[in-house]
């Protein structure tokens, strides 16, 4: 029989292990947000099964890999809509997003509020700064 400590030592040691196999995944939705990313693909990429990627993915950082994604996209989106005169679909195209509805029902659960609601709030014009009142933290779409 294991010592507690040896084995708590031991899963602390296999957690940190998992964390680095998905960081990689993480990192390449960050850095990829825009392409077409499916589970499937990130998993092939991470060595896991599309299952346990999503699962560990969602112990690791709270969300599905798709809706991390999302709110990713979403973000990127904010950015978009507040800096320049894009048009919203414009935006979404640019962000990765191929549905109108997908797009607009994320967007509003994240931000709570309309992609085109956004851009009038906040003026839709290039500007030095993202306004404070942005994305909502901690709302997690999907």
């Amino acid at each position: 029989m294991c010592h507690p400590a040896w084995r708590r030592a031991r899963l602390a040691a296999l957690r940190l292990q998992e964390l680095a196999r998905l960081r990689p995944v993480r990192d390449r939705m960050d850095r990829e947000y825009a392409r077409p990313l499916d589970v499937e693909a990130l998993a092939r990429a991470a060595g896991l099964p599309a299952g346990l990627l999503g699962r560990e993915f969602r112990r690791a950082y709270g969300s599905s890999p798709y809706a991390y994604l999302m709110a990713r996209r979403v973000e990127r989106a904010c950015v978009l809509l507040h800096r320049t005169d894009l048009g919203t679909a414009e935006v979404r195209r640019r962000v990765g997003c191929s549905s109108p509805r997908v797009f607009d029902r994320h967007f509003t659960a994240r931000v709570g509020m309309s992609p085109d609601d956004y851009r009038r709030r906040t003026g839709g014009r290039p500007t030095a700064e993202v306004p404070a009142q942005g994305v909502r933290r901690g709302v997690r779409a999907g």
